[in-house]
């Protein structure tokens, strides 16, 4: 008996080994699209391997380990992104004042390509020729995982499901995963699904879809998981001390409690806890895709405000103006680049390294106060300041004469007066 279950054992292997496609990498998350997409690329005759990153987000972890495992993944790897993600990504961001479209400080776009890197370094290692991922094909998502991968492992395959029309016309929407789930012995949400999906790491968590593809819709006010009301806040500020280096946080200071933190997570984490506390980082947007379509969003990144607000202080007090002028297009480039999947190419390379090199010294403490929702800075010192008290000041003449500024406006003028006599002015701009 035993010779015969150890021969059925060693046939089914080679038939599983002569018959399997290859090996995929999931980028998984436990949710239901994902749970799906694993048993999906085994019925194709694919072998498994989950990924699971741990950049922030509420989860549970061992919970989805275990859950990848009983889908048949013939490996679960889950692994703790969050120092990496701070130091190597939203550091960057925060040199950069990376902001998208005036408003969205990229919390999503940030943290895909450090998602992407380790998935790719698990597929090399395991010796997978393909990578997948549960993004959707309308988005942008699908856009940052892919570039990535091919970026950093060219020879790659990619199988995104939710472009193959055999998976995206099986199942139409939720009631056809679920029926999938049900009859694959898939575990299923015991409560119900929020009417919105959401998007959650250590920089923010977003919220789009469902009831709030209406743009004229008003957000719930239980949406919020990240930060409380401004209405609901304390009626006392949080004063905090930043100091900078090279353009990046190495210390923040409650200056009312004494509390410190120095390490780069510590520092993020403590700074979501007093955002979120007071409100700060909410805004509700409608954006452009790079795909080519506008989408409403909504998201927190309480953290990230603070710190946005902080370094535009530091930078403006000690990197010159000039300097600063070019480095604010590149923050708007970079920031293009990082929405639109381009991290690891040669141009957001060339410019990360240019953003960087303006950030030598910007360098000195800020102080501010974190209160009802917003960021109030209060004063500022630093080494390496550009500011000189006696030469601005109204009281002392300091090394300025006065004089020199006629020249200057007269020669400031001469381009203006010729215009005016050559062409004058038409329409409304005539005195």
């Amino acid at each position: 008996k035993m010779s015969e279950n150890k021969q059925v054992t060693t046939t089914n292997c080679l038939f599983s080994l002569i018959m399997s496609k290859g090996t995929v990498v999931l980028a998984y998350s436990g949710g239901l699209d994902t749970s799906c997409i694993l048993v999906w690329l085994k019925e194709q005759g694919y072998d498994v391997i989950t990924f699971l990153a741990n950049i922030g987000q509420d989860e549970d972890f061992e919970a989805a380990r275990k859950k990848a495992e009983s889908l048949g993944a013939k490996k679960v790897f889950i692994e703790d992104l969050r120092a990496e993600f701070v130091e190597d990504f939203i550091w960057p961001a925060v040199q950069a004042n990376a902001v998208y479209e005036d408003r969205y400080l990229l919390g999503t776009a940030v943290a895909r390509p450090c998602i992407a890197r380790r998935q790719v370094e698990i597929a090399r290692s395991e010796g997978a020729q393909f990578v997948s991922h549960g993004a959707t094909g309308k988005g942008n998502d699908q856009i940052r995982f892919e570039l990535t991968c091919y970026a950093l492992y060219p020879e790659v395959k990619i199988i995104a499901p939710w472009r193959i029309p055999e998976f995206y016309t099986r199942f139409r929407g939720r009631t056809d995963l679920m029926e999938y789930a049900q009859k694959h012995g898939i575990p299923v949400p015991v409560t119900p699904q929020a009417p919105w999906s959401m998007d959650a790491n250590l920089m923010h968590i977003s919220y789009e879809s469902g009831i709030l593809e209406n743009p004229k819709s008003h957000a719930p006010g239980d949406l919020y998981l990240m930060t409380k009301n401004p209405e609901d806040s304390p009626n006392v500020p949080d004063v905090l001390e930043l100091e900078f280096r090279n353009g990046v946080p190495v210390k923040v200071t409650n200056v009312k409690e004494g509390k410190s933190k120095d390490s780069p997570l510590d520092i993020f984490s403590y700074l979501n806890e007093i955002g979120g506390k007071h409100g700060v980082g909410r805004i509700d947007i409608v954006e452009n895709r790079f795909i080519g379509m506008k989408s409403r969003g909504i998201y927190e990144t309480p953290g990230g405000t603070i710190l946005l607000q902080a370094h535009l202080d530091m930078e403006t007090f000690t990197v010159d103006k000039e300097v600063r002028r070019i480095k604010q297009g590149l923050g708007i480039k970079f920031s293009e680049l990082v929405y639109n999947g381009f991290w690891y190419s040669p141009e957001c390379d060339f410019v990360r390294f240019c953003i960087a090199k303006s950030q030598e010294k910007v360098e000195g403490k800020v102080q501010l106060s974190v209160f009802k929702g917003q960021v109030y800075i209060l004063g500022r010192e630093s080494p390496k300041s550009l500011y000189n008290e006696e030469l601005v000041s109204m009281d002392v003449q300091g090394d300025y004469n006065p004089c020199d500024a006629s020249g200057f406006i007269r020669i400031n003028a001469v381009r203006l007066r010729e215009h005016h006599r050559l062409q004058g002015f038409s329409g409304s701009d005539q005195v």
